[in-house]
């Protein structure tokens, strides 16, 4: 019987004992990803294949589509909002049972860049502007993650805040700063989190891509300590020599790839030592062993079992809920879920819920709760009406079973085959999602043709438009007829960002309700971004009337009801990864509707279901604002929850929303000859600003740590003892409540280096019934009094005085309590 050891105690002689029966060519094969989301076993070792995955809200497995579904949780920028370190560390372990349930072994991510600009394409998918909110939060997922034997990965190391020209960037950004801002979450979430992976990011950061750049070697294995795997980005490891000698690991995806034969190849030349390919096998087989892939090795954590479905829910729906932020409360709400009001919903958004932003992040929920859904589901049927107003978005929506069937099984869905050159069939799947990927599938070698065919009913009475959104060669028919036949490709456009957000061609169709049309789709797959791909969306568009008549018609629904609540915001075509928005207002249209519903109806609720910020001109005319980022699968229980008062909104802002994009600090997310300059420097979001605003620049609209709640607050007064900050709270309100203490630090006296105006330094979340005192208790940590020195390259904690404030917002804040150091 083989001895069995923990992978806690596995020792570099035990890995090297398995290196040492391996050749140079299997253990370079090691070193690239078998297929696009697996690692390569190595019997001979007992090394068996590992699983990775997309992970930052959801885990979505090996295929892009509805057929393996997955939980989807809130945006990581939500989960930041709650300010609920517990949660989301229970959050980690759903990931977790959601990995094991599909066989995967690795969860990619959480993504922890800093939202630099809002601009930012992936914006949404990370925690914060904060680097220590980001930190903290990004930590309790990876420990929830771990704690259940799945593998995270923080990423993309580093600097990696924006997505325009995301492959070839030269970020430049002084030593300090990148310590201090850009590393700071990194460095908690290896040293603090023991995170088992972390991802290195296409950009260059100083003049070197991060696949070959030192900041691999220190600080990150050296100094920290990592003693995990540095994966690559996809299609991220591109010269052969130079990442071989990095401390870059694994490149991914494969079988293909720039290592192989060519790094054996590189050894036996001595351009690259044979030392380094020893030290990356080394790492990936400490991975193996602690998620039970390696013989001989336990686990390093028991692994996770899948949870009830109710559980699931019940955790997303409570996440989402406690992830929205109240802006804004004149007394409208809570609104009373048993008087007999009418609600009077209006926007698209209510009905077609955006609970997930685009690209890698996009998992497959079994179902999603619209908001329309969550209404009438606490309010009731009778008293919820709804009204489109304007069109919410131009992208097509994919077809489904509920207006759709398969013409060969006779279910609801479509119908797709693969076909060779010759006609014959690879490939022949009932699907029942017009949503439809393969990502680096080899059935795409032989494939000719990609072709999906449906019947296509109209629910109700009018003229729906029929097509796709897909990239290359197309060829489009309805009822024998051919509508389309062509490359679609817009010029001058990024490759990779017109994959993740295809143009659209649509088609006009009169239909009565029960009537149908046949639809044919042909897509012949070409290389897409360097990658055998095919991804293209088979959709359809609802009837909209009149663009004015249908804003009269949702604004008379409002006048005639008791409440209007109107949902507004983007979609996950324009906050998604592989581009950068191009501004911040909302999609046309919506600001009418906000405010002619405003005139119509003086108790009016907007939500704003958005990603990351928009702008908002009718902000002080509202009299209830809510913002819901992208809330995940059970958007609209949580809303409902929450304009009800059966929740609370948990919310405070995790990044600063501007009044006018004017007033945006950091704008230009585009490089200037491959350059791109963070001369902001520290004053990264509330920190710069805090800065202008001491010069007589602008306010924010929505600051830094703001929310309200459905309860009233005093705080106390402050007391400091050494680096422990105490604050009596009380809630003074009629019901139970959660507020959020917040604690930053600023220097006093005069210092002979750059300080931030304030830089958040801990908080508290206290939850308490009506009524109810408690103690708000932050240690404080050294680590908040250091800057980092470029002179002797390491944390120095500056001689002099200091402060501490406290209080609900960055804004907002006490006295201060001043103590020298």
């Amino acid at each position: 019987m083989t001895d069995i050891t923990t992978a806690t105690d596995v020792s570099d002689e035990f890995l090297d004992g398995l290196l040492g029966s391996l050749s140079l060519e299997q253990k370079v094969r090691l070193l690239t990803g078998a297929s696009f989301w697996t690692l390569h076993d190595e019997p001979q070792i007992g090394l068996d294949t590992i699983v990775v995955s997309d992970g930052p809200a959801g885990v979505r497995g090996q295929l892009w589509d509805e057929r393996d579904s997955s939980a989807s949780l809130p945006s990581p920028t939500s989960l930041a909002a709650s300010w609920d370190v517990e949660r989301v560390h229970r959050l980690g372990q759903l990931i977790a049972a959601e990995a094991r349930r599909k066989g995967v072994g690795v969860a990619l991510g959480p993504t922890v860049n800093i939202q630099r600009s809002p601009r930012g394409g992936r914006h949404f998918e990370a925690y914060s502007e904060d680097p220590w909110l980001s930190g903290v939060v990004g930590t309790a997922f990876v420990k929830g993650v771990q704690s259940c034997g799945v593998g995270a990965t923080p990423k993309h190391y580093v600097a990696n805040d924006s997505e325009t020209d995301r492959m070839t960037v030269d970020v430049h950004v002084d030593e300090r700063t990148l310590r201090e801002v850009y590393l700071a979450p990194f460095e908690r979430m290896v040293i603090e989190g023991g995170a088992w992976l972390v991802m290195s990011s296409y950009n260059s950061v100083n003049g070197v891509t991060m696949t070959e750049n030192d900041l691999l070697h220190s600080p990150l294995k050296e100094e920290w300590g990592f003693d995990g795997v540095v994966v690559s980005d996809w299609m991220g490891v591109r010269d052969t020599v130079a990442a071989g000698r990095a401390a870059q690991d694994l490149a991914m995806p494969g079988p293909e790839g720039v290592w192989g034969a060519a790094l054996v190849e590189a050894v036996r030349a001595g351009q690259v030592d044979e030392a380094a390919i020893d030290e990356k096998v080394r790492r990936i087989l400490r991975l193996a062993g602690r998620l039970g892939a390696l013989e001989g090795v336990e686990a390093a954590a028991p692994l996770a079992q899948p949870w009830p479905q109710e559980s699931i829910d019940a955790l997303l729906r409570e996440a989402a809920a406690d992830g929205m932020v109240l802006v804004r409360n004149d007394g409208v709400l809570p609104l009373d879920a048993s008087a007999n009001s009418s609600v009077a919903v209006v926007g698209e958004h209510a009905r077609i819920a955006r609970t997930q932003g685009g690209g890698s992040a996009t998992v497959f929920p079994d179902h999603v709760v619209t908001p329309y859904d969550g209404l009438v589901e606490t309010f009731g049927a009778d008293r919820v009406r709804y009204a489109a107003g304007v069109k919410s978005s131009e992208s097509v929506l994919p077809i489904d079973g509920r207006v759709a069937t398969d013409p060969v099984t006779g279910e609801p869905g479509l119908h797709v085959r693969f076909l060779t050159e010759a006609g014959d069939v690879l490939l022949d799947e009932h699907r029942t999602s017009g949503k439809l990927a393969w990502l680096g599938d080899p059935i795409l070698g032989d494939t000719a043709v990609v072709e999906a065919v449906t019947s296509f009913t109209a629910p109700e009475d009018g003229e729906y438009a029929v097509g796709f959104a897909g990239l290359g060669l197309f060829r489009f028919e309805v009822d024998g007829e051919l509508k389309s036949d062509g490359l679609f490709f817009p010029e001058g456009t990024d490759p990779f960002m017109a994959f993740l957000n295809p143009p659209k061609q649509s088609f006009p169709v009169r239909l009565k309700a029960g009537e149908s049309v046949a639809l044919r789709l042909e897509h012949r797959p070409q290389q897409q971004a360097g990658l055998a791909a095919v991804m293209f969306t088979f959709g359809y568009e609802e009837p909209f009337a009149d663009p004015e008549a249908e804003l009269e018609r949702a604004v008379e629904l409002a006048a005639s009801s008791d409440v209007a609540v109107v949902v507004v915001g983007t979609t996950e075509t324009l906050e998604s990864e592989g581009f950068d928005r191009a501004g911040l207002r909302l999609p046309a249209g919506q600001d009418e509707l906000v405010r002619r519903v405003l005139a119509a109806n003086p108790r009016t609720v907007v939500v704003v279901n958005s990603g990351g910020p928009v702008i908002l001109p009718w902000l002080e005319e509202a009299p209830a604002v809510l913002l819901t980022w992208f809330p995940g699968q059970e958007t609209g229980g949580a809303l409902a929850d929450v304009l009800s008062g059966a929740r609370e909104p948990g919310g405070r802002m995790p990044t600063t929303w501007a009044a006018s994009e004017e007033d945006v600090p950091v704008w230009q997310v585009e490089p200037i000859d491959g350059a791109l300059f963070y001369d902001e420097k520290l004053n990264v979001g509330y920190r710069e600003w805090l800065r202008r605003a001491a010069l007589g620049g602008p306010a924010a609209a929505i600051p830094f740590g703001h929310g309200l709640g459905y309860t009233e607050w005093e705080l106390g007064e402050a007391t400091l003892d050494g680096l422990t900050v105490s604050v009596p709270v009380t809630n003074v309100g009629a019901r139970a409540g959660k507020q959020i203490v917040q604690v930053y630090l600023s220097r006093v006296s005069e210092s002979s280096i750059e300080r931030p105006v304030l830089w958040l330094a801990g908080y508290a979340l206290v939850r308490a019934e009506a009524g109810e005192a408690a103690v708000a208790t932050v240690e404080l940590e050294p680590r908040s009094l250091q800057y980092w020195s470029v002179d002797d390259h390491a944390w120095r904690t500056e001689p002099g005085e200091y402060a501490v404030q406290v209080g609900t917002s960055v804004v907002t804040l006490g006295e201060q309590l001043r103590f020298t150091v």
